[in-house]
């Protein structure tokens, strides 16, 4: 199985961590444009999928095979696209486990197939912001932010009382700085659209515009 993969060496180094099966033959590329150089190909990824009408359309063009995009915030039904999203958050790609959306069921098997050869279960949850867990998250340390803003602790205090408490593999804090405090800000303020209690803390979105 051929698969092209649009990444960089962080989540290229979690999409291999679990070990694969010898059986793909991995096209490695740095660059949007170079999906339409390998339209043969069994399936498409793209880790660094931005939302542009530019990305968008090149992608759809190849979407007689699967094209799995890490897209957490915006939803199929937002890009009125064939694609199947999934949860690639930096920290999340190395799980066992994939949160992702799917709106054709034939797509899904093929998909299916493709995470078992990264020695992944595929878990396909409703096309909406956030998934599950980034949602999760992102409330976790979006408290984390209102706690701050009220000089209840420190950062590093707070991340170790997580921790310790909790027996979270990282601290609200340390989360943030892996997933990247603009991904969590924007599905904080996507999801917030809707629902108030998603309001991002002040802080975070100081440090966040930062």
């Amino acid at each position: 199985m051929q698969l092209v993969v649009l990444t960089d060496e962080v989540l290229k180094e979690e999409l291999l961590n679990n070990g694969v099966d010898e059986e793909i033959d991995w096209i490695w590329i740095r660059n949007e444009e170079n999906f339409v150089d390998h339209k043969s190909a069994d399936g498409f990824i793209d880790l660094l999928f931005e939302e542009t009408q530019q990305r968008i359309e090149i992608l759809k063009n190849l979407s007689s095979k699967p094209v799995i995009i890490n897209s957490v915030v915006a939803t199929l039904k937002k890009l009125k696209a064939p694609f199947v999203r999934m949860n690639a958050w930096p920290g999340f790609l190395k799980r066992s486990l994939v949160e992702a959306s799917c709106n054709d069921k034939n797509i899904r098997l093929q998909v299916e197939k493709i995470f078992l050869l990264l020695n992944r279960k595929t878990e396909w949850v409703a096309d909406e912001p956030g998934f599950v867990t980034p949602k999760i998250v992102s409330m976790i340390i979006n408290e984390a932010y209102f706690s701050l803003e009220e000089k209840v602790s420190s950062k590093e205090e707070i991340d170790t009382a997580m921790k310790l408490g909790t027996n979270y593999p990282h601290g609200p804090f340390e989360w943030s700085k892996k997933i990247g405090l603009k991904n969590i800000y924007a599905l904080l303020n996507e999801l917030s659209i809707s629902n108030s209690r998603y309001q991002p803390a002040g802080l975070l979105v100081k440090e966040a515009m930062l």
